[in-house]
């Protein structure tokens, strides 16, 4: 999924717009994928048409590398990059039905680090409501291999921080104002009803793999 470079595109759903009701709805989706996820893909590619040196690196290779890149584009790169790779992530890892509760090695890794599934759902959702306006919580691995929550402001990204990404939430209220309005903590209760756990487990097995 991350291996693309310039030229970005904006891939299809790997579901139908309405495929996520009643818990995502499909306006949302619409509006999420084609409008908010599309405008950062444009940016970016309008940034780097003017960079050839850059338009071969993917979009980890552009959010890690962003301090060593001119000095005039780091943030314009920073936002626009971060923008794509959070919203694919987040899209790629949504399904319905949905198997509810983790399995295989990441089920073995929740229980080992948080004590149980719904000690683990409390504690995602305290971090996703912790976001001060915009931006995301993460369930991510360390270099040790040990499974964290974190969540970062805007569209930064837990790749800056040597961690390795396997879930995410967007709490953007573009997210979920059409079907929540301003009640974030419905929206992550939903949110819970189609995670794609099939996709996390594989994304801890990439990421142990590292």
């Amino acid at each position: 999924m991350f291996s693309e470079h310039y030229k970005f595109e904006n891939k299809p759903l790997p579901y139908a717009y309405n495929a996520l009701e009643p818990y995502i709805d499909e306006k949302t989706m619409r509006l999420h994928h084609d409008k908010h996820l599309q405008t950062y893909i444009d940016n970016l590619n309008n940034v780097l048409k003017d960079h050839p040196e850059l338009q071969n690196m993917t979009l980890e290779q552009l959010i890690v590398n962003v301090p060593r890149i001119p000095e005039s584009i780091q943030v314009p790169i920073r936002n626009n990059a971060g923008g794509v790779y959070n919203h694919q992530f987040y899209f790629a890892n949504l399904i319905n039905p949905s198997n509810k509760e983790p399995i295989g090695q990441l089920a073995t890794y929740i229980k080992k680090t948080f004590g149980d599934f719904e000690i683990f759902k409390q504690q995602f959702k305290k971090a996703a409501l912790s976001v001060f306006g915009s931006g995301y919580a993460w369930l991510v691995i360390d270099r040790n291999g040990l499974l964290k929550i974190t969540a970062t402001p805007n569209q930064d990204t837990p790749l800056t921080q040597n961690l390795c990404p396997i879930l995410n939430i967007d709490v953007w209220e573009h997210a979920y104002y059409l079907k929540h309005f301003n009640v974030r903590a419905d929206y992550i209760d939903d949110w819970f009803q189609v995670v794609n756990w099939e996709n996390v487990n594989d994304n801890l097995t990439e990421c142990l793999q590292l």
